[in-house]
């Protein structure tokens, strides 16, 4: 389970590649959303709060004390809440028209899966 870690900050990386992706694409309104990208909607910018989530699950995933893995835990719990949360307000159904998901919103959900389950395995020096 030495390899998790790595594993983890690997789904990191793929979170912030998949901010820049399409998320949905609203073809009444001519519209392409990201995470980055909004315009023409009241969503914001989603993409900022995934980064500051993972930028603490980077750093406590380097830090070797216990703590640091508790908090870790709850910066990628929060990070898939927060992937939960825009994955239904922005592709759900409204006014009787529904986006098109694309694969940015499913990798964003996929990297958030991984880094909290990494986070269940952290890589902890042994005492004696």
């Amino acid at each position: 389970m030495k390899n998790l870690k790595w594993v983890g900050l690997l789904a990191a990386g793929l979170l912030v590649i998949a901010c820049f992706q399409d998320w949905v694409i609203i073809e009444s309104k001519n519209l392409v959303i990201s995470g980055v990208n909004t315009e023409g909607t009241s969503f914001g910018k989603p993409a900022y709060l995934h980064w500051v989530f993972t930028g603490f699950f980077i750093i406590f995933s380097f830090i070797p004390k216990i703590w640091a893995k508790r908090f870790n835990l709850l910066a990628a719990a929060m990070n898939l809440a927060w992937a939960l949360r825009n994955y239904f307000e922005i592709s759900s159904c409204s006014g009787g028209e529904c986006p098109v998901r694309q694969i940015g919103i499913y990798l964003l959900l996929a990297a958030s899966i991984i880094m909290l389950i990494a986070t269940f395995f952290p890589d902890m020096p042994e005492q004696k």
